[in-house]
């Protein structure tokens, strides 16, 4: 693409992006550009340009405001010890955004324009990525988006289309950091069944679940467990993460995808589970056997994943019968958090070639 760049005339003073990076919390304060490209059948992929963050104008009759056609991706950007930038397997995030494409009719954005939009995007805003001289896990966090953006009030696949990338530097996505997070399971709600939307990063998936989250609050618990649509014995997912189950006989299982999101930190935890010596199973794993084999102490440890949140231990399940008691250990947990990102920060060898450098 050729990208045009006008830059802002009113960014944030030194002084106070060093107390936003001092403590930027998660999602609330934005760099100073954002990315935009537009799309049309006529003309294609057009008009990609860098601009000062602000308010984008839709017409009232944009389809997105009526028929939900909008997909979205999330990843960081990494400053490492030496000031260079990284972002962690950021064709993983294109190539996802290309499958969300297809299911929700939008037009699919190359991988290669979508990883230098970011790429121009955190060049432009390099001094918003966060530096750790204490270890710390900061990060500027990258929302690339798609919408139709036509103004049409048929049901139709939109013809005008907008993709854009903004950021927002990132502290721990839960207060308490990487502690037990105890989760709500709702027998209620269920997300997506086969042949929905679950596999695509969409917004209508969260939009779903935000009604069980709620009630998952109210019982005291950070996220919410799904079960499956069909049957509603199998586990899914949480509102925003993936789940493990780690065996004390070294077996590990995780729920298969289909009806859930690929997500790249679960994928990329097989792989290091890998590396250290596990097997890790992807197939249907039934609410009863997260139940009994906690209480029978065959499960040591249960973990969930995903880009905001990294790796976070999971505590106690709370049901409306009981539930489950937190498992014993959070000690493999622990180990696969820190082997991942050590390699995302840049304090461990890269021998996986996730590491995409931008700075």
């Amino acid at each position: 693409m050729q990208i045009s760049t006008t830059l802002s005339s009113t960014q944030v003073d030194d002084a106070t992006l060093a107390e936003i990076l001092a403590n930027p919390g998660f999602g609330t304060n934005f760099t100073d550009h954002m990315f935009t490209v537009e799309w049309t059948p006529a003309q294609g992929w057009h008009d990609a340009r860098i601009t000062p963050y602000g308010p984008i104008t839709l017409d009232p009759a944009a389809a997105v405001l009526h028929y939900a056609q909008e997909i979205f991706e999330g990843m960081k950007a990494y400053r490492h010890a030496d000031g260079s930038v990284w972002t962690f397997r950021p064709e993983a995030n294109a190539e996802r955004m290309v499958r969300s494409c297809e299911r929700l009719a939008l037009p699919e954005l190359p991988v290669a324009d979508f990883v230098q939009a970011v790429d121009a995007l955190v060049e432009v805003d390099q001094r918003w990525v966060p530096t750790n001289p204490d270890g710390g896990e900061k990060a500027l966090y990258l929302r690339p988006f798609m919408f139709a953006s036509e103004k049409f009030l048929g049901v139709r696949p939109a013809e005008h289309v907008t993709f854009m990338v903004i950021a927002s530097p990132a502290g721990a996505y839960f207060k308490g950091g990487a502690k037990p997070v105890n989760l709500w399971l709702t027998e209620e709600y269920t997300r997506a069944g086969r042949g929905g939307m679950g596999a695509a990063k969409t917004g209508g998936n969260y939009a779903s679940s935000l009604v069980a989250q709620r009630e998952a609050y109210a019982h005291g618990c950070d996220q919410v467990v799904f079960l499956d649509a069909e049957e509603g014995k199998y586990v899914e997912e949480l509102g925003g993460m993936n789940l493990y189950f780690a065996y004390d006989d070294g077996t590990i299982v995780t729920p298969e995808t289909g009806t859930i999101l690929e997500g790249i930190t679960r994928a990329s935890i097989i792989e290091i589970l890998g590396k250290m010596g596990y097997q890790v199973s992807e197939r249907k794993f039934g609410i009863d056997e997260w139940r009994t084999d906690v209480a029978s102490g065959r499960i040591t440890e249960i973990f969930a994943c995903g880009t905001a949140a990294v790796v976070t231990p999971v505590g106690t399940l709370k049901t409306r019968d009981g539930g489950s008691p937190a498992p014993a250990s959070t000690e493999l947990t622990m180990k696969v958090r820190q082997a991942l990102v050590d390699v995302q920060f840049g304090r461990a060898e890269d021998t996986f070639g996730w590491m995409h450098q931008i700075v």
